[in-house]
């Protein structure tokens, strides 16, 4: 249970793979379109109900993805505000250097 809790984990922090995936889906669907009128599978109802089911679950799935980004985006921005690249250089010329910081007695 380990070793598929850690591929899911994997393969959702990998944005190729998801976007692939998420491609060949795609086309499957809609090569699915002609195929499902081609074989009369559009008039049963269990193929529309594993249909609906399956747009349900990949429209939730997208929804849930686009969130994660942004909770990400949001996360990335916090710590952006808190750095302060400027005073981290100054810190470092005075660490580095014979630099005095108050060179008048201030």
């Amino acid at each position: 249970m380990d070793v598929i809790k850690s591929l899911w984990v994997s393969i959702q922090g990998d944005p190729v793979f998801m976007r692939r995936v998420n491609g060949y889906l795609t086309i499957f669907w809609i090569v699915m379109i002609p195929v499902s009128m081609a074989t009369h599978w559009i008039s049963s109802v269990t193929y529309v109900a594993a249909l609906s089911l399956w747009a349900l679950v990949s429209g939730h799935w997208s929804a849930w993805q686009a969130a994660r980004v942004e909770v990400k985006q949001q996360q990335e921005s916090k710590e952006r505000d808190k750095a302060d690249p400027a005073g981290e250089v100054v810190d470092r010329i005075i660490e580095e250097t014979n630099v005095d910081p108050n060179p008048r007695g201030r």
